[in-house]
């Protein structure tokens, strides 16, 4: 029912015109590059130390450098990978973001304060262990189960063995929830129950966020986090807010105790904990807390060592910059005590002073961008013109925690207009423009063709002008005139872009397309059995959203039919009903009017209907298995199912 998988060459140089670059997979940096990584260089203090000797702070082991595996023997996490990221950065690489990387790069098991420690570097996240009256309790267990179990080990080797009496799920992002059934699974937590502690709402956003764009947001986000890009000083070199994510089985859980209210008290086996409603934030269902006996602020990803996104470059709905804003000023007035924040990622902050900076700053960032961009809105600026203006000012700026690593200024801005505007910049002629690959050819039509219009974009790329070189070469890309050339210098310019680039997901996404036009589409994309443990605990209702948006209209037209889905093992029933090439999904137990007439009666089990989409179970399998049973006509069963697209998530970005 689902599908998840994840020219000719030409050179034609006007006569007179500017050499063309050497078009290989040349890696260097173009000396316009070097020169704008210098002036980074010379403008920010790299080489302060203070947020190196943080990082180390209360080491007790460095992480080990073994490859961790999954059931299949497959690496899923190395941290061999970013061996490299040591030393000055090379000039392929923003030196501020080097900084940052190296930073990350620090890895292992960490002392914060008495009874709280950190296991940083096992995974995109951090998984943090408090030592609670009886034994830990854990907060965020990272992406995938195998790394989960493996931080939980090495910390058992350094601290010792004790019952987990509590997890704590902050918020609904996968790198925090998704390694949860290792620490359940784990002899520690089966000693007594464990209380699952996690944001109201959390199990309906971690489960639905990615259901019905999922495909198109899985694809972009190989982009993003630079899935298949080799780890080295021109290719990834981490994501800013971590190094990547592990891309191993994950796993969800249904929480035991929601966070409901506003400064929520709670003991939990002997710690005070305060927790503050941080959802509509970074995640849709977020929370923080304080430890008033240890005086320290657990973040989440309210805050932290970078400016975040309101808008995340693989697709998500836009975030309230302002709402934002507001829950770190509510934190720092609320928890005005704390001597020490630690976060689900990057290192902590220690001294009362410093944790109320760096919160008063991160709440200005937010708000400094908020407040610029819709005072810029209202004086007539459009997106574009607006990301171009603002720039944080300098007493922001110049800390590194503000700076765009993970978010970036230009990307953030844009967010908040799209908040308030929408796609549309009142312009009449954007109200209807042409599709891409239709103007790309009028473009290069008014250019005086092909050769003209590459010939410019050769001139701006030696000029370093790498902006426009990539508007122009784009248009020959997605033009019926491609040819390789255009191809190679459009990776090229790419590849530039990125080694400027500060923050992490712009340059893994330039480098990305850069890959990708010279070798390609991968096949490197999440596969949908790795998704299973959270499949079977998403509300089946989702899964028949999901069969909606893929309904193929055309194939639909004039066609009317009801197939009755029952899941037997939960006791559920649901009235698919097709008409007017639209899809609606009633659940039986909630109709008001008479039941449809039905075509087709299918039972099955929820597991079994879980490995037909992940594509565990074929057609002859289900058809044969205990778990599935048709009433009606088998035939219409058919014909329905192949209505709906089966979309290859490995489609073209940078290609037409």
């Amino acid at each position: 029912m689902m599908k998840h998988h994840l020219t000719l060459f030409v050179l034609l140089i006007l006569m007179g015109c500017q050499p063309a670059p050497k078009v290989n997979k040349n890696t260097q940096a173009h000396p316009a590059t070097i020169t704008a990584n210098k002036q980074v260089s010379n403008s920010l203090p790299l080489e302060h130390q203070q947020d190196f000797i943080d990082a180390k702070r209360g080491l007790i082991a460095s992480a080990p450098l073994t490859p961790i595996k999954n059931s299949q023997g497959e690496i899923i996490w190395n941290n061999q990978d970013y061996a490299f990221v040591t030393g000055q950065a090379p000039a392929t690489v923003n030196p501020s973001l080097w900084r940052q990387a190296t930073l990350n790069n620090i890895r292992g098991l960490f002392k914060v304060t008495d009874k709280i420690y950190q296991l940083r570097g096992f995974d995109f996240s951090n998984m943090t262990i408090i030592e609670s009256d009886n034994g830990w309790i854990i907060i965020d267990p990272l992406t995938a189960k195998e790394t989960a179990k493996y931080a939980l080990e090495f910390a058992q080797q350094h601290l010792g063995k004790h019952p987990i009496k509590a997890i704590i799920l902050s918020h609904a992002h996968m790198d925090h929830f998704g390694g949860v059934l290792a620490i359940m699974d784990s002899p520690q937590a089966k000693e007594s129950p464990v209380d699952i502690i996690a944001p109201s709402g959390f199990l309906e956003a971690a489960t639905s966020e990615n259901i019905i764009a999922g495909i198109a947001m899985a694809r972009r986000s190989t982009y993003m986090y630079g899935k298949a890009l080799p780890r080295s000083g021109t290719g990834h070199v981490g994501s800013g807010l971590g190094t990547g994510p592990a891309y191993g089985s994950f796993g969800i859980i249904t929480p035991t105790i929601s966070i409901t209210k506003d400064m929520e008290e709670l003991n939990i086996d002997g710690i005070d904990f305060v927790f503050q409603n941080a959802s509509g934030t970074e995640s849709i269902a977020e929370i923080t807390f304080y430890l008033p006996q240890l005086n320290a602020f657990g973040g989440a990803e309210l805050v932290s060592r970078n400016m975040h996104n309101l808008y995340t470059l693989r697709g998500a709905q836009v975030r309230d910059a302002l709402a934002w804003s507001a829950k770190i000023d509510q934190a720092k007035r609320h928890f005005n005590q704390a001597n020490i924040y630690f976060g689900s990622h990057h290192w902590p902050i220690w001294g009362q002073e410093n944790v109320q900076t760096f919160l008063a700053d991160q709440r200005d960032m937010y708000k400094y961008l908020h407040d610029q961009t819709v005072r810029l809105i209202n004086n007539g600026f459009n997106a574009d013109e607006i990301a171009q203006q603002v720039k944080l000012p300098q007493a922001l700026a110049s800390k590194f925690y503000n700076r765009g690593y993970y978010g970036s200024t230009r990307h953030n801005v844009k967010a908040i207009y799209q908040f308030y505007m929408g796609w549309f910049d009142a312009n009449p002629a954007n109200l209807n423009p042409l599709p891409h690959s239709e103007s790309a050819d009028r473009y290069i039509k008014l250019a005086g063709g092909p050769d003209a219009m590459l010939a410019a974009a050769n001139q701006a790329y030696n000029d370093g002008e790498f902006r426009w070189a990539a508007q122009l070469l784009n248009h020959l890309v997605f033009s019926q005139q491609v040819n390789e050339h255009s191809k190679k210098l459009l990776a090229q310019t790419y590849q530039q872009l990125g080694y400027q680039a500060e923050s992490a997901p712009w340059r893994n996404f330039y480098l990305k397309g850069a890959q990708e036009l010279l070798e390609g589409v991968s096949n490197q994309g999440v596969e949908l059995v790795q998704m299973r443990d959270i499949l079977i605990n998403t509300d089946v209702s989702k899964f028949f959203v999901s069969m909606a948006v893929r309904l193929n209209s055309e194939k639909a037209q004039g066609v009317s039919q009801v197939i009755n889905i029952e899941f037997t093992d939960i006791n559920e029933s649901y009235d698919l009903v097709l008409k007017n090439s639209v899809l609606h999904a009633y659940k039986q137990s909630e109709l008001i009017t008479a039941a449809h007439e039905v075509n087709t009666y299918l039972k099955i089990t929820k597991d079994m209907f879980v490995d037909m989409l992940i594509g565990q179970a074929g057609i002859k399998e289900t058809l044969l298995s205990d778990e599935l049973s048709i009433e009606g006509s088998t035939l219409d069963l058919i014909s329905f199912l192949r209505l709906f697209d089966q979309p290859d998530n490995n489609f073209n970005i940078v290609t037409p």
